[in-house]
């Protein structure tokens, strides 16, 4: 088992995943979504996945047994959206947004169960606002 400090670090990866969604499902391409609310989307989407990379880097190594995704490039997508904001490229965003945010969303609840009494966080976060997002974990609480 793991830490219960990584808890935080994954419900707060998996709710900017939610919020993205969220914010970027009403697309159907990365010039519309781009340009749609004088970008409002695309800023809060970036600010989100800044944030994502960052949670990244706090999780314990172990807890990242898979090759499914590179989670090294995680951390990279951040320092990169953060010290290059002129250069972002909407498509690197989208594709990120469409293919591997997904895949990244699976590997998280997969952690979950791995860490010590996280049914128990997992639980009190469900009851606030900030995590009301997730409420398809509380299969993992019941």
């Amino acid at each position: 088992m793991f830490s219960s400090k990584n808890i935080l670090h994954i419900l707060t990866m998996l709710e900017a995943i939610e919020k993205i969604n969220i914010y970027s499902s009403e697309f159907e391409d990365e010039e519309v979504f781009y340009f749609a609310n004088k970008q409002l989307n695309f800023n809060a989407t970036v600010n989100l996945l800044i944030a994502i990379g960052e949670e990244n880097k706090k999780i314990d190594d172990g807890l990242k047994s898979t090759d499914k995704i590179n989670w090294k490039n995680i951390s990279a997508m951040r320092d990169k959206i953060a010290h290059n904001y002129r250069g972002i490229d909407e498509s690197m965003v989208w594709e990120i947004v469409t293919t591997y945010l997904p895949v990244l969303k699976e590997l998280l609840i997969e952690m979950l169960p791995k860490i010590d009494n996280s049914k128990l966080y997992i639980e009190e976060a469900l009851t606030t606002l900030y995590y009301e997002d997730l409420h398809y974990l509380k299969n993992l609480v019941v």
